[in-house]
Parts: structure tokens; sequence; C-alpha cells
């Protein structure tokens, strides 16, 4: 039911799309370029429970593994989601141990969790029998995103049930005072973030990070992430059409300068 349990099973990364715009089209565009998964934002993306919906009926007909982030970990969202048919959550500032244990707690059914039961969608997407399937398939990404979750690091990737970390580099630098961004070379953020994917691997957990570009995410596939995400829908788009907009505007200030000579 998971195909990213396959792909980790070989030890190769799954790489993740990010979708903060909402809009099922988007979805399903994206959904047509074979990512692996691709994760619905709705803490710092436009995306809410309502136009979920409509983005995750576009996914069915993709290959990609439907995922979310959700606001915060809180119970309420994460099980809805999860009976929306998304197959991983993603919860942000998990700070302590006892967060992540809590956090662990929403996304599976008893006996190793307290998930309520009520599927409607994902019982129709993966079938009458998703009950007995969800615990092991379902997958929990912890963030690792500030100065208190890292010291708490060796806590947290104990915690039983949890598939992996995910870093935030934005708020983790911010955490430690520099400014947020992605592709962080300064320490001590950078030293946390190799450190942070050898305790993965101790711990036999998966570690997840956001980037801002391919090559650094080849290397962090290097430094042993096995899930990747590179930048957003809108940041891509607003990128592009950035470059697209200056060099056009560049091209004409070219021929107005030549023009009166």
């Amino acid at each position: 039911m998971n195909k990213l349990l396959e792909i980790w099973k070989s030890n190769q990364p799954v790489i993740n799309a990010w979708l903060s715009i909402p809009n099922s089209f988007t979805a399903e565009a994206f959904g047509k370029m074979e990512w692996d998964s691709i994760t619905i934002d709705m803490q710092h993306g436009q995306n809410d429970y309502q136009s979920s919906i409509s983005m995750l009926q576009a996914l069915s007909n993709s290959n990609s593994v439907p995922m979310v982030r959700v606001p915060w970990s809180e119970p309420g969202i994460i099980m809805k989601m999860l009976d929306l048919g998304v197959m991983g959550i993603i919860a942000p500032m998990i700070n302590t141990k006892e967060d992540c244990e809590n956090f662990v707690s929403y996304c599976y059914y008893p006996p190793i969790g307290q998930r309520s039961f009520g599927p409607m969608r994902a019982q129709l997407i993966y079938g009458q029998d998703y009950f007995n399937k969800a615990n092991e398939n379902v997958m929990s990404f912890a963030m690792i995103e500030t100065k208190q979750a890292v010291e708490n690091l060796d806590e947290i990737m104990s915690v039983p049930n949890l598939t992996g970390v995910y870093i935030g580099p934005a708020d983790m630098s911010s955490s430690y005072g520099l400014p947020p961004k992605f592709d962080v070379r300064e320490d001590p953020v950078f030293s946390n973030i190799k450190l942070i994917a050898q305790k993965a691997k101790e711990y036999g957990k998966i570690a997840g990070i956001h980037n801002g570009t391919t090559s650094y995410a080849k290397e962090m596939i290097g430094l042993g992430y096995k899930f990747v995400t590179i930048l957003s829908d809108f940041r891509v788009m607003s990128s592009n059409s950035q470059k697209i907009v200056d060099e056009m505007k560049n091209q004409n200030s070219d021929k107005s300068s030549s023009s009166s000579y």
C-alpha cells in the first residue's frame, strides 16, 4: 500500500514534492511528474482541510504517495487528514520526547496509538481492510527545527513507531540566531544536519530535509538523508517566473541602450 517503504528497503532516497498552492490542478500536474511522494503543506502553505480534499482526489490518479504537513501536532487535524487518505504526517515543532510520543500516538490505531476509527475516504481508496494495514503503512515524521529539539534528539529518536525526522532548516537557523534560509552551511546548524543524519541511522529512522537546490539535496542524500524535498510549487513557479521577467526586461534595456548611440 505504501511504496515509499519499499524504496527505503532498497536503500534508495525518496524525492518529495511540496504543494503550497491550494489547487487541485496543480496537484494533478505534479502527480503526473512521477515524484515518489507529494506533501500538501497546511502549516505555511495556503492549504486547509477543505482544499486538501480536492487535491487528494486529484492525486488519486498518480503513483505518488500523498502526505501532509499539518499546521500543528494536534490530534484532530492529524486524524482527519489520515481519514482522508494521506499516508504520511509531518508534524512541526516537535521539541521533546513527550511532544513526539503524543504526535506518534495520534497517527496510529490502538494498541500502539490512540487514533480514532473512521477512515471514510481512506477506506474507499485503500479497501475495506484499511484498518488492518494502516499501522504498518502510515508514516510519522517529527520536524526537528529548534535548538531545544536538537538537544533532545536522542530522546526524540528513541520514540517507538516514529518513522523519521524532518529538518526545517529555516526555523533551525533562526533558533540559533541566524537568518532563516535553506541550504545552510553555517555552524552550528550544518553540524546539526550532519549529526541528525548520523543519529537517524543509529536509531533506524528515516532522515528528511527541506532543500533549496537540487545540488544541495544531492549532497544531503550523500550524508544519508532518505527523504528530500526541493523548494515548493510556489517557490519554483515564482523563482522561474522572476528569471523570465528579469531576462526579458534586461533585453529591452540592452536594446534601449544600444539605440541611444
